[in-house]
């Protein structure tokens, strides 16, 4: 077999795998978005659920899971990029370094349902912040805290050594060209790192069962002080998310249309991740021309 049929059908292979992919990527999105998109409404999206009568929404559901989402990206996007940063330029090669390492990698690899069953025994338990919003951010840190710190050593690593160089070369400190050379260029990485980081804040449910809660109460819109037990804005209060309310319809759900506000949740779940991964891939590109465009 000569060398240049040898690469057509290899190339043929990798192209019918990619489109196996890409088909049952787009017949599992087609399949739910087919079923839940008959049952959104406007009344769907922001009214609450009803327990045993029809008729019910997902609007606390749906609110909790994006306040939930800035949350925690509050919290990790800050200590993942500080922590990568760390790793990439200031820790030294050695033992204690190789030992960091393999902690992120372990942790990276932890069922998410070990990790809410550690936030229920110490951040819900030990530190008495009972089923809340916080406790369910805190768990979902640890949960994507090793991908953000790596994504973020990768991408400064990425930066091509010579512009490094040049910049530290014209008396520029290492932070200085840490912020205004390596994160710049290293940008896209990171906000990919963080776009994957939300999407599996989105779509997760094991950790947030034993952190957030399985319960919502009645939240008062006109009250956004988040000092008050009934304001949205209350970090301290229990908080169903939308991907836990899926499940406890689908589990255990009373109502007599349980199933078609599961599948409307679903969809309302996959368009939202859809939107903020096009949103954030375009806030992405539009800050890496902004900070190219200054230099």
């Amino acid at each position: 077999m000569s060398a240049k049929t040898a690469d057509k059908i290899a190339t043929g292979v990798i192209v019918f795998i990619t489109g196996l992919i890409a088909l049952a990527l787009l017949g599992l999105l087609g399949y739910i978005l087919f079923r839940g998109l008959g049952h959104i409404s406007w009344h769907f999206l922001t009214s609450p659920p009803e327990t045993i009568r029809k008729g019910g929404g997902i609007g606390p559901q749906l609110f909790n899971s994006l306040f939930l989402l800035v949350l925690t990206m509050i919290i990790t996007v800050p200590l993942g990029i500080g922590a990568g940063i760390y790793m990439s330029e200031y820790a030294k090669a050695g033992k204690i370094t190789s030992a960091i390492r393999l902690v992120v990698e372990v942790l990276s690899s932890f069922p998410s349902i070990i990790v809410g069953l550690f936030g229920l025994l110490v951040i819900v338990n030990k530190f008495n912040l009972g089923f809340s919003l916080l406790s369910g951010a805190l768990a979902l840190t640890i949960f994507n805290l090793p991908l953000m710190v790596r994504i973020t050593e990768q991408g400064l690593r990425s930066v091509p050594v010579q512009q490094k160089e040049a910049s530290l070369a014209l008396g520029i400190s290492k932070w200085k060209t840490i912020r205004s050379v390596q994160l710049p260029i290293a940008l896209p990485i990171v906000l990919s790192g963080s776009i994957l980081a939300a999407g599996r804040i989105f779509g997760e449910a094991a950790a947030l069962l034993f952190t957030a809660g399985m319960s919502s109460p009645r939240l008062d819109f006109s009250d956004w002080n988040p000092l008050h037990n009934d304001s949205p804005l209350n970090p301290l209060r229990p908080a169903e998310t939308l991907a836990v309310h899926i499940w406890k319809v689908n589990s255990e759900g009373l109502a007599p249309d349980a199933t078609q506000i599961a599948a409307g949740a679903s969809a309302v779940l996959i368009i939202t991740v859809l939107l903020f991964n096009l949103g954030a891939r375009a806030l992405g590109r539009y800050m890496h021309n902004r900070f190219t465009a200054s230099k």
